[in-house]
């Protein structure tokens, strides 16, 4: 029975709430990505899977199901609900064109906001603003935000800057990849960098609750730290946007209220 056990059938949810995707279009580079994940960490064939979700309430849904031992999801997800999910880091994510680590930068209308008392009455407006304790704790940490102020997702971060740069109460966070195409924007010269966030990690792959043993967890750890030395790696790796993993390098206080 414990062989049958260490052998069962895991899924890794992969869940981006806020970015483009379609679950249809990525699931074959999610099937790739988890056979060579498993041959690398000499899995049997057909004891790893992996779907994908684009949103916080199908994300959860998929990790409620005792299958789902594993996650993959950007950092504002895992502060949101690392506690309520008791998610145990097992390694960061490399992601392509942003890296290990990535910071988060609020901007609103030029000579607006002096601070955060300025931000009274303002909604923040963010792809990670489903996630507010991530907003609050870490991407505008050391900040004291006026109790009035509204957090929001924003998945359209273009008319969410226009709204800002016209002049209404509102501030958006953007991430390291929105933050390098603000320059190209017509009204850029509009928008202040208001305030930036330390590096923090982009992406965390973490095991679910005691879903997984330690042994397989062991060996899953040291199969994704190498998944990128061997050509299919690699190429499971690219097709998600991925360069490698490496072990994480989590703020030493992370927020999980």
């Amino acid at each position: 029975m414990s062989s049958l056990l260490a052998a069962a059938a895991v899924t890794l949810v992969f869940c981006a709430p806020g970015y483009p995707g379609a679950a249809e279009d990525a699931q074959p580079f999610l099937d790739a990505f988890a056979t060579a994940t498993a041959a690398a960490a000499k899995w049997p064939d057909g004891t790893l899977a992996a779907i994908y979700d684009a949103t916080e309430a199908g994300g959860l849904e998929k990790l409620a199901k005792p299958d789902a031992a594993l996650t993959l999801v950007p950092y504002p997800f895992f502060v949101e609900h690392a506690a309520a999910l008791r998610l145990a880091p097992l390694v960061q994510a490399d992601v392509t064109n942003v890296g290990v680590q990535e910071r988060w930068t609020l901007y609103a209308r030029k000579g607006k906001v002096s601070g955060p008392a300025s931000l009274g009455g303002y909604t923040i407006l963010s792809v990670a603003g489903y996630a507010p304790d991530f907003v609050r704790s870490a991407a505008l940490s050391g900040w004291s935000l006026p109790p009035d102020v509204k957090i929001a997702q924003a998945s359209q971060v273009l008319s969410s800057l226009r709204r800002a740069a016209s002049g209404e109460p509102v501030a958006v966070l953007l991430d390291a990849t929105q933050t390098a195409s603000l320059a190209s924007l017509p009204f850029a010269n509009d928008l202040q960098n208001i305030r930036e966030s330390p590096p923090l990690p982009s992406a965390i792959l973490a095991v679910v609750g005691a879903r997984l043993s330690s042994a397989r967890t062991g060996a899953l750890r040291d199969a994704l730290l190498n998944l990128n030395k061997t050509p299919a790696g690699a190429d499971a790796l690219a097709n998600l946007r991925l360069q490698r993993f490496v072990l994480p390098q989590l703020p030493a206080v992370v927020p999980t209220s």
